[in-house]
């Protein structure tokens, strides 16, 4: 049921902590409050009698006995009597006042006064009074008391308070945790939902957004980019299964007719030209499975820790010098336009691996008598590799296709290649954040890759 799944989810137990808290720093704050203002009130009763005995005991040495039992009187018979007196000779008999002579005492002391009792009315209980009692000139005692019933009240009243204010600010947190608590819960079931068809198989849904901004929707965007990487990985190993399922084929099924044709010759010598391309069918093999793996560790991400400052420039006028010999023996040539000193952040390998499948497609698709030009520079806070040549160059409609593993332009596949020199390069450009452009020469191709510089401060 939705009442108890809320109640025993984690946010209402984290709201029952909230509640606890706050019930006891309620009770507290009341608590150090009813003291306070006991102790004030307290305080303010000593000083007021203290103020009184001392105005007495003040007319006793001026006007004796007499001047003090007419100052009692005086104050007995105002509409609003502050204070009870008892004042006695030095024998302990009264001389004035109507406190009990049970208040007969010097200091600080607390009796308890029943109030007269009122034709038709019950008795009402003994009320509390402080006392203050001091000796005076002529021998005798003179005691102030007031009520402290006041004081008993507002401090009954006070814990009356704490304890339900405590209760209702229990209660409130309690009702504000279980709403909280059912808008993050069905939020979460949401969540919930959403992850359980990501597992069923669904890799195309996403998870929504939780809706309480800050942390939470960063979590979800979070999980969103992650479940697209993860289905960009899935549907790559499901293309790389196809393709190997194809392009595989061929080498595999030629191997096999080799294999056949050296067990049909029945102990005769197997020729060496049968061997031989036996062997080129296993390496072609090794080959592509090699490429393949390499490009799917690039796309997972490998690499990307062994990233440092390196100088594309140099990396790419070493390629060039390598290539230079070979273009030359095939009618071909290459030149280049590098600036020097373009550093990025990246993988010197990889980026070396790029430039030579990039040279080594142009001097496979174009002619006899082509020419090949490579250039880097550098506008702004990007470098730009570019690598031209005057061949057949590539359709505007087949250039993202190009760019996928085993795809070529010749159907037939009768030609050499496996279809992976560009995907490699797609994938590498991928891993260095780059911008990969297949565009016309006019005639020919131009392969554009835009890097970003590397800080040099």
């Amino acid at each position: 049921m939705p009442l108890f799944r809320t109640v025993r989810s984690g946010p209402f137990r984290l709201a029952l902590l909230f509640a606890a808290i706050f019930a006891i720093g309620s009770i507290l704050l009341v608590v150090v409050v009813e003291k306070a203002v006991a102790s004030y009130a307290e305080q303010v009763t000593s000083d007021t009698l203290t103020a009184e005995a001392t105005r007495l005991a003040a007319i006793d040495r001026r006007a004796g006995t007499a001047g003090v039992v007419a100052a009692i009187r005086e104050s007995e018979s105002a509409r609003q009597q502050a204070f009870q007196y008892l004042l006695t000779d030095r024998s302990g008999h009264r001389l004035g006042g109507r406190l009990p002579q049970l208040a007969d005492r010097l200091g600080w002391a607390t009796v308890s006064v029943a109030e007269p009792a009122i034709a038709g009315d019950s008795q009402d209980e003994p009320a509390p009074l402080k006392t203050f009692g001091v000796a005076l000139s002529g021998g005798g005692r003179l005691i102030v008391g007031s009520d402290v019933y006041d004081v008993q009240e507002l401090r009954e009243w006070l814990d009356t308070v704490t304890l339900w204010g405590g209760i209702g600010i229990t209660l409130l947190a309690l009702i504000a945790g279980y709403m909280i608590a059912a808008i993050f819960t069905q939020r979460l079931e949401r969540l919930n939902v959403s992850i359980h068809t990501i597992m069923d198989g669904r890799l195309e849904q996403r998870v929504p957004v939780i809706g309480m901004d800050g942390e939470f929707d960063r979590l979800s965007a979070n999980l969103n980019r992650m479940l697209d990487r993860i289905e960009a990985l899935m549907t790559g190993m499901r293309q790389v299964s196809t393709d190997i399922a194809h392009d595989l084929r061929t080498p595999i099924t030629r191997l096999r007719q080799h294999l056949e044709q050296a067990i049909a010759r029945d102990g005769a010598p197997v020729p060496q030209h049968v061997i031989e391309d036996a062997l080129a069918q296993i390496d072609e093999i090794m080959t592509i499975f090699s490429a393949l793996l390499r490009i799917g560790a690039i796309e997972a991400g490998a690499g990307r820790a062994r990233f440092q400052l390196v100088d594309l420039s140099e990396i790419m006028y070493r390629v060039l010098l390598a290539y230079q010999p070979f273009a030359e023996d095939t009618g071909k040539s290459i030149a280049g336009a590098i600036d020097h000193g373009l550093l990025v952040n990246g993988d010197a390998d990889m980026l070396a691996q790029m430039f030579t499948n990039l040279i080594e497609n142009a001097l496979i698709h174009t002619p006899p008598g082509a020419q090949i030009a490579l250039a880097l520079h550098k506008v702004g806070d990007t470098i730009t590799a570019e690598f031209s040549d005057n061949g057949p160059g590539i359709p505007v409609e087949e250039r993202e296709n190009v760019l996928r593993r085993f795809y070529r332009l010749n159907t037939s596949r009768s030609d050499n290649g496996a279809g992976l020199g560009l995907a490699l390069v797609a994938a590498i450009a991928d891993l260095h954040g780059a911008h990969l452009a297949l565009c016309d020469a006019h005639p020919g191709l131009r392969v554009r890759i835009d890097l970003q510089a590397a800080s040099q401060g």
